[in-house]
């Protein structure tokens, strides 16, 4: 596409050809995306793109705004060549050692905030294992004021991006983070678990799509050879650290994994309460089990 383009070039003309290029490489989105990238490389904001399309790009912006449109083309997703992903109204920061955050995993969020949790005189406690971007934890304290949040990842650089994050939407100092593998530095009773762990078959990773294949965090996306690792472990340390009673553990699943892990939250005392703990997202799947200790 670099080549096409030469010379004074107004607005309108570079985006309807990045439009054409996104979308002759199969990109499904390429409106959207071209815009998005445009505003970022020009520093215009959509209504300004909107009022000025005869407006000429400079050729500094122009080679800034084909490159980022080079690596869309390449599946790159926007949200990684951004850095920005947004996630329950609220924009978040994500860096290589981070999960994209899907818009299903609002699902998770909305399932939370429909509970009633008593956590009697005390402040309500959240965990979040495999924290990432940090977005389960941070959305859940911004909709929660006066409740504290511990997140845990693996990746050092991932728990950075979610204390950046805490700060950016004011819940740093309700939310501390740390580099464990899963409860291994926890201790005490949490009201709240939540998780969006990794549960992709390991054999399937392959025949993902490559914004997902390609740029997502392996660790992010491997459950193991049946796609159900990080689930053991974190039913076991929910089994450990739910507050008994009205403490819920409320994760991410693959459609098709209902029965195994209804399985494995029996064998650990905990319980799901009928359809109320089965909460499916927008396409009509399975997406998140709630649990309660018994």
């Amino acid at each position: 596409m670099t080549s096409e383009i030469t010379g004074g070039v107004t607005v309108s003309q570079i985006l309807k050809q990045a439009v054409a290029h996104l979308r002759s490489v199969g990109i499904a989105a390429p409106k959207l995306d071209a815009w998005l990238l445009f505003e970022r490389s020009s520093g215009m904001e959509k209504s300004e793109i909107i009022a000025h399309p005869e407006r000429i790009v400079d050729g500094r912006d122009q080679q800034v705004f084909l490159s980022l449109v080079a690596r869309r083309a390449a599946r790159e997703p926007v949200s990684r060549i951004l850095g920005i992903r947004e996630f329950y109204s609220r924009d978040f920061e994500i860096c290589e050692a981070t999960l994209d955050p899907r818009p299903d995993t609002e699902t998770l969020i909305d399932q939370a905030l429909a509970l009633t949790i008593n956590s009697g005189s005390d402040a309500l406690r959240i965990c979040d294992f495999g924290t990432g971007s940090g977005i389960l934890l941070v959305t859940l304290l911004a909709e929660w004021p006066g409740c504290l949040g511990f997140g845990v990842d693996i990746d050092e650089n991932a728990v950075r991006t979610a204390r950046l994050n805490a700060c950016r939407h004011g819940v740093a100092e309700r939310a501390q983070f740390c580099v464990a593998d899963w409860d291994a530095a926890l201790d005490g009773y949490f009201d709240v678990i939540v998780s969006n762990p990794p549960y992709i078959v390991r054999e399937q990773i392959a025949h993902l799509a490559p914004e997902v294949r390609e740029y997502d965090p392996l660790h992010a996306l491997d459950g193991g050879q049946d796609g159900l690792d990080a689930h053991r472990a974190i039913i076991s340390a929910a089994a450990r650290l739910l507050r008994r009673g009205d403490g819920v553990l409320i994760f991410e699943i693959g459609s098709d994994q209902v029965s195994d892990v209804m399985a494995l939250l029996g064998t650990h005392d905990l319980q799901v309460n009928g359809n109320a703990g089965i909460r499916r997202d927008l396409s009509g799947r399975i997406r998140v089990i709630t649990a309660c200790k018994v």
